[in-house]
């Protein structure tokens, strides 16, 4: 199941953080290239919009940081690199690929539940990007309390009651580690096409019809694709909308 670690990524294993992208923009100036933390104890996590993440000891909570030199629309787009490699560590931790699926712009579904999350934050430099840190978290051995999300919230799920798979959070860095070099490898060369491809492969709902709901309204339509910008794309009763960025329910 070990994947082996990928070279010229760093790994730093703390056995208690507030916030493992906190920690990232802690160290963030005095990296030399990319590193992943792993808090085994998670204080203070946060997920989308300031959201709260509750981490279950023996669940998973991690951060990749870096220091990219593309634009800040291209760093932007590794949320799906990071979606590809969790479904990628997912399928090797519990060799159930039908039962995975990717829900846009950064979740990953088992048997149709929430079991991971991703969270980007980044530290303009310039015109540029400082760094950028990509938070994950995945629940593999408990998902949170119902009750205790928001009413809307999809339905968390876990590794364990789902598959009856059990896997230490240090042995699931080594399969994301390596999973996600791989795909970062083929953004660096190939660009955002073969990635988008392989994501759209995976979608959850494409073709179906959604309710996306930003900050200012609400739109449902048919889900079509995601663009060439990682923006989705809906068609409506009046047009194609494409939104950048927005909770999804369907």
């Amino acid at each position: 199941m070990i994947a082996g670690w990928p070279e010229s990524y760093g790994k730093r294993v703390l056995a208690e953080v507030d916030s493992t992208n906190a920690e990232a923009a802690r160290i963030a100036p005095m990296l030399s290239g990319p590193e992943w933390i792993l808090g085994l104890k998670q204080t203070a996590g946060r997920g989308r919009r300031g959201r709260d993440w509750k981490a279950t000891a023996g669940n998973f909570t991690a951060t990749l940081v870096m220091r990219p030199s593309e634009t800040p629309d291209q760093v932007a787009l590794r949320s799906f690199v990071a979606a590809l490699a969790l479904f990628d560590a997912l399928d090797a931790a519990t060799g159930r690929t039908d039962w995975l699926s990717l829900k846009w712009p950064n979740d990953v579904l088992l048997k149709g539940g929430k079991v991971a999350g991703i969270l980007l934050e980044s530290a303009g430099l310039g015109q540029g990007v400082g760094h950028i840190a990509i938070g994950i978290g995945v629940n593999l051995v408990e998902a949170p309390p119902r009750a205790k999300l928001e009413s809307t919230a999809m339905q968390p799920v876990s590794v364990l009651a789902e598959t009856g798979v059990r896997i230490r959070p240090e042995d699931f860095l080594e399969l994301l580690a390596a999973a996600y070099a791989r795909h970062e490898d083929t953004f660096q060369t190939l660009g955002f096409g073969p990635l988008r491809n392989l994501w759209l492969s995976r979608a959850a709902k494409i073709g179906e019809v959604i309710t996306a709901r930003t900050m200012r309204d609400e739109v449902t339509g048919t889900f079509e694709t995601v663009d060439a910008q990682g923006n989705l794309v809906l068609k409506t009763a009046k047009a194609r909308e494409t939104i950048p960025a927005a909770d999804i329910f369907f």
